[in-house]
């Protein structure tokens, strides 16, 4: 395959309502920012593009929470975010705002170009409407009591008390939260996006093109969304904070954020251009451009299904790839800032990074520990304990320690100057870390192209390994003894040392896209430039050259103290305090629920497990694709489940339950990770979860509605 010409990276554009916690850094801009690094190294053409989504209900809604102006929100948190993200070095080429005026200039032209050529569609729909203020109500300006939980103030897109996802159909006596009146329902015409159109297009491109080279998961989610059939979807609606729709009968109406945000990639790219003196259009509209989003789960159908779409119609480059990594859950629990539940980047930069003289360590602490959890192919968690235990064991004990020894061991036995390298008492041992260092260049290239971050960082710090076994070894300290003795000694300390040195220079080369503080201390303490960290130099064995002084070695990670880690637990502590306050005042004031009947005697209750031994199970999404009845077993039913990802043969005891023809279609919860087991002479690939009523009659545990087969459950 050829080298692309040029390269558009792309990191999904954040919510400027509020601060981002370490889950949305780990999804979608360090990986990003890996892969550029990466890429800037091998001298490639490369533009990253990001900026702050500043559109959408969200946006009004935090105003309100405030006491201020959409506007006022905006200018407070994006200066936070992009500071954050300079903190933790995440290094955007630009970072854009979609309220600045070249943004609405593209998004309205987009939408322009679309309506004039017939690729969109207007449609009349009934809608809330608030009387008192006029005007249209979004479905978070709606609020009403919850019909699962009974919440008063369940909003009109969910239920933050149980977590159910809602229309505002569905919300019992709702209300307007602009002015506390009942709503009432008007007709309103907007423009729709007919997917349904696309269907084939989509099917050929994603599934034919790209099933192969894509994530498993990423391409699962959009063949259930595809299979399940597409609809029109609005990219209007009724607000007055937004782009306005710049067609005639449009009055009161702006584009919907999810049709303006990614159109942000296009129009960031147009001011890095004016900034820099370039011209934007290559990068959107040539084909030897290589495009990459990423992104987190959440945003696939987006940047899968829809954006490609929008790019088709309107002529320009569709993705290479969408490496989407799923969700990063924090002690155990998902990561909501509502809720207070997560570690947000400021907060971290705060306690962590400011308290350093400069350097940048904790930043690459962090950055460190977020890719060796990287949820690439399924969600993971953060805790504190595992980031004081990979920091301290890996990071410091492996990596920073073989810096640090061949250092010290340099000065104290080559007078601080690199040492020559006698090839005619080279050994196997020399041999081999030479092959290494070699190998290791083949290894993290081919996995850094593969988007598998976490598994190319692994090769840096193994090759670490390797390098404090070598020195091990070679025993270069006990070799002085030999000194008066053996002529040969000095040369012996001379070669082990030089292989050290040089692979030193090389772990700063490899390590650099995934830590660039750490990579630039490596740097001043060899007295090189920022030149030797491109990726021509990685696995030469001639970085650093023979009777070079170096300076004294320098601590790259310092240790992390137990009171450190006790002060992060203590702060979830008093989050989790305050969520079961909240819940027992709830509880203790919630309407009393109607009787059920009598039930029948609870179980024994089983043993107490521990969080560890309920992570083992993998808990997804599936949909039943088709069930018979096992042959002489009254209670067995075969059935198929699709997965997202494939599909599973699955034996469940529901025949006495369900008639096989009832159940196509339903969606389950499925346990992914059970041993396959043989019934009736078919192997059983995993279980369906059911539950049991006070009758005796099994109901399936699935989602409240419809949701991509594979998703995973926590």
């Amino acid at each position: 395959m050829n080298q692309p010409k040029r390269y558009l990276i792309t990191a999904a554009l954040p919510y400027a309502n509020g601060l981002k916690h370490i889950g949305h850094l780990a999804g979608a801009y360090l990986p990003a920012d890996i892969y550029v690094r990466y890429l800037r190294a091998q001298q490639r053409d490369v533009v990253f593009i990001c900026g702050s989504d500043e559109h959408g209900t969200a946006i009004p809604i935090q105003a309100m929470k405030e006491g201020t102006t959409a506007q006022a929100i905006i200018d407070k948190y994006h200066p936070i975010i992009k500071q954050n993200f300079d903190d933790l070095g995440i290094s955007f080429d630009i970072y854009h705002r979609t309220s600045a005026p070249i943004h609405h200039e593209t998004a309205q032209e987009f939408f322009k170009v679309l309506h004039q050529n017939g690729d969109l569609e207007t449609k009349e729909t009934e809608q809330y409407y608030d009387e008192q203020a006029k005007t249209f109500l979004a479905d978070r300006y709606i609020k009403g009591t919850c019909p699962n939980c009974a919440n008063p103030n369940a909003y009109g897109d969910q239920c933050e008390k149980c977590g159910t996802s809602l229309s505002p159909d569905e919300l019992i006596n709702p209300i307007s939260t602009l002015s506390g009146n009942a709503p009432v329902k008007k007709a309103t015409t907007h423009w729709y996006l007919p997917l349904n159109r696309h269907e084939d297009f989509l099917r050929e491109w994603i599934i034919k093109e790209h099933g192969n080279d894509w994530r498993a998961s990423v391409v699962g989610q959009c063949k259930s969304w595809i299979d399940g059939g597409l609809q029109p979807r609005a990219v209007t609606r009724d607000l007055d904070w937004g782009i306005k729709v710049p067609v005639e009968g449009a009055d009161g109406k702006v584009l919907y954020v999810w049709f303006d945000a990614p159109i942000g990639y296009i129009s960031a790219t147009k001011q890095w251009a004016l900034d820099n003196g370039k011209n934007w259009e290559p990068y959107w509209n040539d084909k030897e451009t290589k495009l990459v989003h990423f992104i987190g789960k959440d945003n696939i159908v987006f940047h899968c299904i829809i954006f490609p779409v929008m790019l088709k119609l309107h002529g320009n480059i569709l993705p290479d790839n969408v490496p989407a990594n799923e969700f990063m859950n924090l002690e155990g629990d998902k990561m909501s800032t509502s809720r207070g539940w997560s570690i947000e980047m400021d907060d971290y930069i705060n306690d962590w990074v400011k308290k350093e003289n400069g350097g940048g360590q904790m930043a690459d602490a962090l950055r460190y520990y977020l890719t060796t959890i990287a949820p690439e192919t399924k969600d993971s968690e953060f805790t504190w304990k595992g980031f004081k235990t990979a920091y301290t064991s890996e990071l410091s004990d492996i990596f920073g320690n073989f810096v640090n020894r061949a250092f010290v061991l340099m000065h104290k036995l080559c007078g601080g100057k690199v040492p020559p390298f006698h090839n005619d008492l080279v050994d196997d041992k020399d041999k081999e870390l030479m092959e290494d260092i070699k190998a290791t260049k083949e290894k993290v290239e081919t996995l850094i192209e593969q988007y598998k971050f976490r598994d190319a960082q692994n090769e840096v710090i193994d090759l670490a390994r390797k390098g404090n076994k070598y020195l091990q070894e070679k025993a270069p300290w006990a070799k002085v003894k030999e000194l008066a003795e053996n002529p040969e000694a000095q040369k012996l300390i001379d070669n082990s040392l030089h292989l050290s040195l040089q692979l030193t220079a090389n772990l700063a080369v490899f390590i650099n896209p995934f830590l660039p503080f750490t990579a630039q201390k490596m740097l001043h303490m060899m007295k090189v430039v920022d030149k030797m960290l491109q990726w021509e130099n990685a696995g030469s064995l001639k970085l650093l050259s023979v009777g070079y002084t170096l300076r004294a070695p320098e601590i790259l990670f310092r240790k992390i103290e137990d009171s450190e880690i006790a002060a992060q637990t203590d702060k979830l502590k008093v989050v989790l305090e305050k969520q079961q306050a909240a819940t027992a005042a709830t509880s203790a004031t919630a309407p009393a629920q109607p009787a059920e009947k009598a039930a029948k005697p609870e179980a024994a209750p089983k043993a107490e497990i521990q969080y560890d031994d309920f992570a083992k199970l993998e808990l997804k999404t599936g949909t039943i694709v088709s069930a018979e009845k096992v042959e002489k077993a009254d209670k067995l039913l075969k059935l198929s489940v699709d997965l997202g990802t494939g599909t599973r043969t699955i034996v469940s005891g529901i025949a006495m339950h369900y008639q096989p023809d009832q159940i196509i279609g339903k969606q389950v919860v499925v346990v992914a990770n059970l041993a396959p087991r043989k019934m009736r002479g078919i192997e059983s690939q995993g279980m369906i979860l059911m539950a049991e009523d006070a009758n005796g009659k099994l109901h399936f545990v699935n989602p409240e509605e419809k949701i991509n087969p594979g998703a995973g459950v926590s």
